[in-house]
């Protein structure tokens, strides 16, 4: 049975940083290319961050420069550092792995960016 169970989510201020990271099990971890989305409300699901299995990464235009995406083959998780938080970033963020054709999502964990 594959799960993937994103953590690190909260409320942070404008300005902070928070680490999420997602545990994978019941898939060759190594084999996928993961990825970290979000969802506000009222809008579509949208990529924030890609790593593919060699390690090259991907970010959409409005979290460059502050959020870095890696991956840990030996423990099968995903991270994703956000730095320099904005208000407009706060979503439910939820890890995905794919590969062949294969998707796998996690539940989703909750970042809200206010002060």
């Amino acid at each position: 049975q594959v799960q993937l169970v994103e953590s690190g989510g909260g409320l942070v201020q404008p300005g902070g940083s928070l680490r999420l990271s997602c545990a994978a099990s019941g898939i060759i971890f190594s084999a996928y290319t993961l990825g970290w989305y979000r969802q506000a409300p009222g809008k579509q699901r949208e990529l924030v961050a890609g790593i593919t299995r060699g390690g090259s990464t991907n970010y959409a235009d409005s979290v460059k420069g502050r959020f870095t995406i890696s991956r840990d083959n030996v423990n099968d998780t995903v991270h994703l550092q956000m730095n320099g938080l904005k208000p407009e970033d706060t979503a439910v963020y939820y890890c995905n792995a794919h590969r062949l054709g294969y998707m796998h999502w996690g539940q989703g964990t909750q970042v809200t960016v206010s002060s």
